[in-house]
């Protein structure tokens, strides 16, 4: 197969601002989410610089070898600076300016000016340098990305590995040599602008869908969070609390659920503003979630009633921890004497099975029971 220079170089150019384009139109609509911006910046760069590097030979080559190659080095600056963005850190204006101003600055030397060899090497080493912190940046945030992240590094790090074997192997041709010499084989820079153009669609697409990925978690955390207290709402908590129960029965554990109500709520909000309300929230889910293990389930399910299930929890050390939650609760500092208080229903598994529905059911008799025998107190289910 032979790969034609100029029919690559038009194919190159066209389908780079092609994407450009594209991707810059998802970056507008997607609330300008700025790893976008700059993936479109990247790829007109890359259009634009090999405009600029086509017009060797008609009399100004310091437009192809000065100006194209320093667009060209912006390029794959936007391209780092993307992965950095993406990774949740600023851009760096040094970093990005380095190749470009390295790049300028060198060709105002004549002994570089005039090696194409060394042109050769240094762009080459540029490239992978920028490749290399670009994998670098998703590699040390690989953590807290919670994407599908792999291909993208995987991408990155075959591009760079390209660049080096060019560092190694080619010595340079000039443009009109390699010309010629498509029409009678592949030559290595037929390889590099095929590479090249691969990469760019690739890298494109997959940071689009790593943007679509991350953008789908977030608006599905919102669903299942209550803004005020930042812990689960009720759906989080229903999702969450049969996966824990079926856990439970399978392992044959006990499990137990508090359903809390916090006492005198209304008056609080009538005497002292909504606002008094919203920090007596706040507060006892702080001091819920402070008695809660990383394996219990915790979630604000209606307006001033939460609900703890507990895995591997029998009635005593269920009502141990809602002994601990409402004495806790009760002694934070409030507007008035005895205004801070809770009531806990408990009920287990031992009575209600792991059914959640039933669970809840259950302790809203107890809750209920709690608060007619004057509210500030636990009570366990009985059947009585």
């Amino acid at each position: 197969m032979q790969l034609n220079i100029p029919t690559l170089m038009l194919v190159d150019i066209y389908i780079l601002a092609l994407v450009g384009i594209l991707m810059l139109h998802a970056w507008r609509r997607g609330r300008r989410e700025p790893t976008l911006g700059y993936l479109a910046a990247m790829l007109l760069l890359g259009a634009l610089g090999t405009v600029l590097g086509s017009l060797r030979g008609i009399g100004m080559d310091y437009v192809p070898l000065v100006i194209g190659n320093v667009v060209l080095q912006l390029c794959g600056a936007m391209n780092w600076t993307a992965m950095r963005v993406f990774a949740g850190r600023q851009p760096h204006l040094p970093g990005i300016c380095a190749g470009a101003v390295i790049w300028a600055l060198l060709c105002l030397n004549p002994a570089f000016y005039e090696s194409l060899t060394v042109r050769v090497a240094l762009s080459s080493i540029v490239t992978v340098s920028y490749a290399g912190l670009s994998a670098f940046e998703l590699w040390r945030s690989r953590k807290s990305l919670e994407v599908a992240y792999v291909p993208a590094l995987v991408l990155t790090i075959f591009h760079m590995g390209f660049y080096c074997v060019r560092i190694v192997v080619d010595r340079g041709m000039p443009f009109e040599q390699a010309l010629v010499s498509s029409g009678q084989g592949t030559s290595f820079f037929s390889l590099l602008v095929f590479e090249t153009l691969l990469y760019a669609i690739g890298i494109a697409f997959v940071t689009l869908a790593m943007v679509k990925e991350r953008a789908e978690l977030k608006f599905r955390a919102a669903a299942y969070c209550d803004p005020l207290t930042g812990v689960g709402n009720r759906r989080a908590f229903m999702s969450s609390g049969e996966y824990l129960l079926a856990s439970c029965e399978h392992r044959q554990e006990p499990a137990a659920l508090l359903l809390c109500d916090l006492d005198y709520f209304k008056r609080l909000n009538d005497n002292f503003g909504h606002a008094a309300g919203d920090e007596a929230l706040v507060a006892f889910s702080r001091v819920a979630v402070s008695s809660m293990r990383k394996q219990d389930v915790f979630g604000r399910i209606g307006g001033e009633e939460f609900a703890c299930l507990l895995a591997d929890a029998d009635d005593e050390a269920a009502a141990q921890v809602a002994e601990r939650i409402r004495r806790e609760f009760a002694d934070l500092p409030a507007q008035e004497p005895g205004l801070l208080s809770v009531s806990i229903g408990i009920a287990g598994t031992r009575e209600a099975g792991y059914d959640l529905f039933r669970l809840l059911s259950l302790a809203d008799e107890a809750l209920y029971a709690a608060k007619d025998k004057g509210r500030n107190r636990i009570q366990r289910y009985t059947a009585d």
